[in-house]
């Protein structure tokens, strides 16, 4: 994995912490609702394993996912890039959305990047 600042690090793994937060508030209004959370658990999945990945890099905390989990985890965190990406272009510049976005798509980068670098060992 490449050198990432401390500063970073700490942004990075906050990033994920606070979308699990909002994804798990989401889970228990839909789950409430009666509403489908297929598509929500996969996503928190996500961030579950990243998180753990970004805490495995940099923190030495063991994992417990498997290759297979691993790689369908880094394909949901790459398939949110391009909503990423969108909203980041529509925010203004200089804004605190803008910037909790751009924090966001370098913390999906470096989860991806430690789990590449966990399944070529």
């Amino acid at each position: 994995m490449q050198n990432v600042s401390e500063e970073e690090q700490l942004q990075s793994i906050e990033a994920f912490q606070s979308m699990i937060r909002k994804s798990e508030n989401a889970l228990t209004n839909l789950t409430q609702k009666g509403n489908n959370t297929t598509l929500l658990k996969k996503r928190l999945n996500a961030l579950y394993v990243g998180l753990a990945m970004l805490e495995m890099a940099w923190n030495q905390k063991a994992h417990q996912y498997t290759h297979e989990e691993l790689a369908e985890a880094r394909n949901v965190l790459i398939g949110l890039f391009p909503s990423l990406e969108n909203s980041y272009n529509k925010s203004k510049a200089s804004s605190p959305q803008k910037t909790l976005l751009r924090r966001r798509i370098k913390a999906f980068e470096l989860a991806v990047q430690a789990m590449d670098d966990v399944v070529k060992k």
